[in-house]
């Protein structure tokens, strides 16, 4: 069943990190631990931050802003790790320098901008791809294979959660408005992508949700359907940790996804003929998966991946913002 290539295996190429901050972090400890990649340089307007980022990842060379970074000859590709707010911009900026970009999820505020740096690549011929990466993981390839194989026959529902507690602080990231903040971005966003790759575009979307003081989404749950029988049902919140788990069911049987459903993780399937067997969780981190299919799309000089395309993530991000719009968060400058 294990059809997920080693990320070790894939061409080296020299990564830029655009943004020291938490995700960043976790990616740079990926790639360093899991790939043949050089980390080659970070940039950052705090030049305190990027120095002790340099150093915790054995960086060479620190850019104070972005400019520098992007025009680093040195650099073949930047990951994008700044705030939802920003990643238009910044992606914009890598493009404009020739460089590949990933840009980490949600890939943008909305639609609209996505489509905007979609244009951009498509112009430079540089690729660039959402930073989703649960798409990559070995346990989704098998539960691709799962489903296809017909084990768990036509599927009925979709459902998955993702929840965290945050306390409330009108400075975080993730309750300013200005920053792009709220549950559905940040959170959210897995449990629709995750929808979203094995049911497609949705026919209906059903949204309730209620705002934080600062009017972003504190909570939201979210219907979609698809075709005469099929629907998906998806939570996010700033507000509590849930399970974070996820349910395929279908007419044959169904498959239990264990927490964290968008990482490295295990799977169980019930048939109704008593039939049970699991995937095992495999042992280490996952971001290293996205990495790697960089390095080797651009090896190949493509301009997006199959797993993850460009109509892939608009679609994802069309999905979003007709949830926003049912929910009432709207962004300053949208």
């Amino acid at each position: 069943m294990a059809r997920t290539e080693d990320p070790r295996t894939a061409p080296p190429i020299r990564w830029g990190i655009l943004g020291a901050g938490g995700i960043a972090a976790v990616f740079a400890s990926a790639v360093n631990a899991h790939t043949r990649a050089q980390l080659v340089a970070v940039g950052s307007r705090n030049r305190d931050r990027a120095e002790r980022f340099a150093t915790a990842h054995g960086i060479p060379t620190v850019h104070v802003g972005y400019r520098g970074l992007v025009e680093d000859e040195r650099v073949d590709a930047v990951y994008v790790a700044t705030p939802h707010s920003e990643h238009k911009e910044h992606a914009l900026l890598a493009i404009a320098a020739g460089k590949h970009v990933l840009v980490e999820k949600a890939f943008t505020r909305n639609a609209a901008e996505a489509e905007e740096i979609f244009a951009a690549a498509r112009a430079a011929g540089v690729f660039v791809m959402e930073a989703m990466w649960t798409r990559f993981l070995p346990h989704v390839d098998a539960l691709h294979q799962v489903i296809d194989a017909g084990e768990i026959g036509e599927i009925i529902n979709v459902s998955a959660d993702h929840g965290q507690y945050m306390a409330f602080d009108p400075k975080s990231r993730l309750y300013d408005p200005n920053l792009a903040g709220g549950a559905l971005l940040d959170l959210g966003v897995y449990p629709v992508s995750f929808a979203h790759d094995f049911l497609g575009v949705p026919d209906s979307i059903q949204a309730v949700g209620q705002l934080t003081p600062t009017g972003v989404d504190g909570q939201i749950s979210i219907a979609l359907t698809y075709g005469e029988r099929t629907q998906a049902t998806l939570m996010t919140t700033l507000w509590a940790k849930s399970p974070t788990t996820a349910e395929i069911s279908g007419t044959e049987g169904r498959i239990s996804v264990a927490g964290d459903f968008y990482g490295t993780t295990s799977f169980r399937v019930q048939r109704l003929d008593g039939r049970v067997w699991t995937f095992e969780k495999p042992g280490t981190k996952g971001l290293q998966f996205e990495a790697a299919e960089v390095a080797r799309r651009v090896a190949l000089g493509e301009v997006e991946s199959p797993r993850m395309t460009w109509e892939n993530t608009l679609e994802v991000m069309r999905t979003m913002d007709t949830v926003r719009a049912q929910v009432g968060v709207v962004y300053p400058g949208e």
